[in-house]
């Protein structure tokens, strides 16, 4: 167990929560970095400070990022938020929930942080196979962005590179649930809807139809709450 120092980007949804859970298991001491960015779903803030309570992380900071004044995207402004978009049609095109240079912001951050950290190594929660079209979950961008932060770091440029693990970035929804129940996590904690209402979940934009397949395919029941059950 190496014992070294990590930052985990936490969202608190089921995604970024396995990752924290896998970043500890790998024997890194975990700092959290959570954003509040003009997000409607604000309440997965809430979720991620009790997941870290929970997990007994080094440190969570929560920065924000004033990405709703920017806008452009369904999850910062009124936009509508789809719902009930087939599943072939959720890989097929960029959605409204697509929010620009969220990504790139929240990893420059991260980078910032782990410098100041002496930390080598970031966790983000990415995935390439059951998401919804978002170019910043690739892998060819997470490739570009981390030979970018080993050109542009006072770290980077004197033999201490960074590394970017994006452990889920291969793997299907049923795949991510079973791994993180393996590990002890609790789903229920986590909140992934882009629209809910108080504390519930939609159950039809494009985040919870993919938890909720997820969900059945490792036949098992989502213990979120849902607005209907």
């Amino acid at each position: 167990m190496n014992e070294q120092q990590a930052v985990v980007l936490l969202s608190g949804g089921l995604d970024s929560t396995t990752v924290l859970a896998i970043a500890q298991s790998q024997g890194f001491v975990c700092n959290c970095l959570s954003f509040q960015y003009g997000q409607r779903q604000s309440i997965e803030l809430e979720r991620a400070r009790i997941i870290c309570r929970n997990a007994g992380v080094a440190g969570h900071l929560v920065l924000r990022v004033d990405l709703d004044a920017i806008g452009g995207s369904a999850l910062t402004t009124d936009m509508a938020v789809p719902k009930d978009r087939p599943f072939n049609e959720m890989e097929q095109e960029i959605p409204v929930t697509y929010v620009p240079g969220r990504n790139i912001l929240f990893l420059a951050h991260a980078l910032s942080w782990a410098e100041v950290l002496g930390a080598a190594d970031i966790f983000l929660g990415i995935n390439a196979v059951d998401y919804s079209g978002y170019p910043d979950c690739r892998p060819e961008f997470l490739r570009a962005f981390e030979q970018m932060a080993n050109l542009g770091t006072k770290a980077g440029v004197t033999g201490k590179p960074f590394r970017f693990h994006a452990p889920l970035i291969h793997l299907r929804k049923q795949e991510i649930i079973v791994q993180g129940l393996a590990l002890g996590v609790d789903y229920g904690l986590t909140h992934s809807c882009y629209d809910p209402v108080g504390e519930k979940a939609c159950g039809r934009c494009d985040a919870c139809r993919l938890r909720l397949q997820g969900f059945r395919e490792a036949g098992l029941i989502d213990p979120a709450p849902y607005v209907n059950g």
